[in-house]
């Protein structure tokens, strides 16, 4: 009866697998799936428990709907683009090295703007169109854009560093927070983006994409955006940065000088300052400001908090057919396993799904949750979890990023993953077998 229930999880993984490579909506996928193992298994009652045990997480609900809130209001007020075309300006026409520099740049802007797909449209649209008039070729333009959508991993508004942090705080450290997540994860996270600097700028000369004096902005037919010509206010460019500043300053030793205090605080008190902030700055109606924050709201509860949920119900299906319990003796008899089951699982199925939050959420719910047990800190388990996913995504030609970045520059997905893939790969490689 085991060995037929341990089937039954296997085939589930398959098809969840297979579905979200067939573009079926993740949470259906996840829910329906999770629901029918724990039918299969005489169970129907733990996926319905593991949905409504989901919906009221205090922590996540609050850090994570008030980052998107805060989201919406930057994109609206075009706070976002601001800070772009500030940060794109110092760079002119530098040549070669603009690539790198491009990757650069991107990572650090994703940090503060930690969608993938968002942060690919908001710096896309000014620098794919530099970058093509510089001389690299439409590829290599997006590709350099896209291979830096990973710097969100540094982000206190991520939802998988709200997530790991909630699950270190439940398991009895409370002064646990988002701050000292992301501090376990810079290692991981600059080592890589040292890799991906070095392989963007490789993949540049071996597909020989850089041209000097040639514009693919001509040749391709492509006008460049009206965004490039948005005059750049730098107080609006500060405004996505508000939230960043207080929660580093909140997180560090600055806290104790006497009128620095005030900063330390939680994710969603700083994200509502910034928002407050914002309408000061802009000058924009405070009611439209409150009708976009509550906007993005709905939006991060649908879209992020759903996914969280739905890898709840999956998890439960597994559960209930015994697989995570089998998973779990497995990996305490063989807890070598453990980090690369914690880093290629994710990076594989960032790949094949475009999307590393189905496989990371539910393998830090999972595994991660158990990783005392398996003789590992939750933290730094789930934080590889989660770059792991960041960088499988930044290797799939699916990706919603690398299709926004193909769609600017006007090339295939696949030309943008065959130049971004190496420097994940090398990254991932080097995170499980050195850092983890």
């Amino acid at each position: 009866m085991e060995d037929l229930r341990l089937i039954l999880a296997i085939v589930g993984i398959i098809a969840v697998i297979v579905l979200l490579i067939k573009k079926v909506e993740t949470r259906t996928a996840l829910i329906g799936v999770g629901l029918i193992l724990c039918v299969l298994c005489f169970k129907p009652m733990d996926a319905f428990t593991a949905f409504t045990a989901s919906m009221t997480k205090a922590g996540l609900i609050k850090a994570i709907c008030a980052s998107m809130g805060f989201a919406f209001v930057m994109k609206f007020t075009k706070c976002d683009q601001h800070l772009v075309n500030a940060l794109t300006k110092p760079l002119g026409n530098i040549g070669f090295f603009l690539i790198p520099m491009v990757t650069l740049l991107t990572y650090m802007i994703n940090i503060a703007i930690p969608s993938a797909a968002g942060c690919s449209a908001a710096v896309g649209a000014t620098l794919i169109p530099l970058l093509m008039a510089s001389g690299v070729r439409p590829a290599m333009a997006g590709a350099a854009v896209f291979a830096g959508v990973f710097g969100s991993v540094l982000s206190p508004g991520n939802a998988h560093n709200i997530f790991v942090t909630e699950m270190v705080v439940k398991s009895g450290n409370a002064g646990y927070t988002v701050q000292d997540v992301i501090k376990v994860q810079m290692p991981s996270a600059f080592v890589a983006l040292g890799i991906v600097l070095v392989c963007i700028t490789l993949m540049a000369f071996v597909f020989k994409d850089y041209s000097k004096g040639k514009n693919y902005l001509i040749e391709t037919g492509i006008e460049e955006k009206n965004t490039k010509d948005l005059k750049v206010n730098y107080l609006y460019a500060l405004m996505p940065l508000v939230p960043l500043i207080i929660l580093i300053i909140g997180g560090t030793s600055l806290n104790k000088v006497p009128f620095l205090a005030w900063t330390k605080m939680g994710v969603a008190e700083a994200m509502l300052i910034g928002g407050v902030l914002s309408i000061f700055v802009t000058m924009t109606n405070p009611q439209t400001i409150v009708k976009e924050f509550f906007n993005g709201m709905g939006s991060a509860y649908a879209n992020v908090i759903g996914i969280i949920i739905a890898a709840g119900v999956f998890v439960a299906g597994l559960t209930a057919c015994g697989a995570i319990d089998f998973i779990i003796e497995l990996l305490k008899s063989e807890q070598n396993y453990v980090k690369f089951g914690g880093t290629f699982i994710p990076y594989l199925m960032g790949i094949i799904t475009g999307s590393g939050d189905a496989a990371t959420f539910a393998f830090n719910e999972a595994i991660t949750s158990q990783a005392i047990q398996l003789g590992f800190e939750q933290d730094k388990l789930g934080m590889a979890a989660s770059i792991a996913g960041a960088l499988g995504r930044g290797s799939s030609p699916i990706a919603g990023a690398c299709i926004v970045c193909a769609g600017l520059a006007l090339a295939n997905p696949v030309e943008l993953a065959k130049r971004t893939a190496l420097g994940m790969f090398i990254s991932i490689v080097v995170i499980a077998f050195f850092i983890l």
